[in-house]
């Protein structure tokens, strides 16, 4: 449904984002994850036809944003960070005005408002002054905006900034709603935000595509923690064992030592392990899968990404 190949954009020296590859499917919901400045908003101003790329290539059902950036908006519904409201207006004269600017047939026009406030959940807020909202409630007039022309693609930009908690948990239960029929990308620097509602998270770092993958693979475990005590050569011991790919000490804890084994499926070599440790006479302070989650692989990435610029840099020098 949209794919994005080699995408780069330059602001003069500055690079915001560099060979930016990846695709997202019909039907899913794939997050946009990164710290401010990672390039999120600016793929997103290209993928809509309101920045051009210095660089590469993005097509959406099949047509060139380049090529036809209004063939391409029509597929598109856009919800920016900062939502384009206009506080005196009410919210059914508001969203009317977007339906024509939309290009919607008059005929259809109030249809398609009915179904997009039915879809957000305004019913009870249609001739309401867009400035006596609360916050929440604003950004579901902005997603009802982006709605009424039904498009086949959502674009969601940081969709819950600036909410509260409960008006947060509307909006991630509104946007699993959405996607029954539409397919969505939105951005966010909030870790939480991806596991409520994503299928797949695309993680930026530096305008870098960092990570690209469905998020019960990214956070399945595939990593066993134990604590041992006592005998030599543990390390070369435990790597020995059939699925361990990698070990590595983790330091003391309690008169034990800590080691993280990485391995190719999550809980088949915990037993081999036991077996192992209780043929060398070793003490188990504990062995156990350690469940990842999304704050870690963040920042995980994030070290190993300041660790490659280190060597870099000691390599030019």
């Amino acid at each position: 449904m949209i794919s994005i190949q080699g995408l780069e954009k330059r602001y003069g020296d500055v690079r915001a984002v560099s060979g930016v590859s990846f695709e997202v499917q019909r039907g899913e919901i794939v997050g946009l994850l990164g710290h401010n400045g990672a390039g999120k908003t600016t793929i997103m101003k290209i993928m809509t036809g309101f920045l051009e790329p210095t660089a590469g290539r993005v097509s959406v059902g099949g047509i060139d944003v380049g090529a036809d950036r209004i063939g391409v908006q029509r597929q598109i519904g856009y919800l920016p960070e900062n939502a384009p409201l206009y506080p005196e207006m009410l919210v059914q004269e508001y969203l009317l005005m977007m339906a024509e600017l939309r290009g919607v047939p008059a005929s259809a026009r109030k249809a398609a408002v009915i179904d997009a406030v039915k879809a957000t959940g305004l019913e009870g807020f249609l001739v309401r002054p867009i400035s006596t909202l609360s916050k929440g409630y604003r950004q579901r007039v902005g997603l009802a905006q982006a709605l009424l022309h039904k498009p086949d693609v959502l674009v969601l930009d940081e969709p819950t900034n600036g909410l509260d908690p409960v008006q947060i948990v509307e909006i991630r239960e509104l946007i699993r709603r959405l996607a029954k029929d539409t397919t969505i990308i939105l951005s966010t620097h909030i870790l939480s935000e991806i596991e409520a509602v994503c299928d797949r998270v695309v993680i930026l770092i530096k305008g870098e595509l960092a990570t690209d993958a469905r998020l019960d693979e990214l956070l399945a475990s595939h990593r066993v923690r134990l604590r041992l005590k006592g005998g030599k050569d543990i390390i070369k011991a435990l790597a020995g064992v059939e699925g361990v790919e990698r070990v590595k000490r983790d330091g003391e804890v309690g008169g034990y030592t800590r080691y993280l084994l990485d391995c190719a499926e999550s809980a088949a070599p915990i037993p081999a392990l036991l077996k192992l440790a209780d043929a060398q006479g070793w003490a188990v302070g504990e062995a156990a899968i350690e469940q990842p989650n999304l704050e870690t692989l963040f920042r995980e990435l994030m070290d190993a990404r300041a660790h490659q610029a280190r060597k870099a840099k000691e390599g030019a020098a």
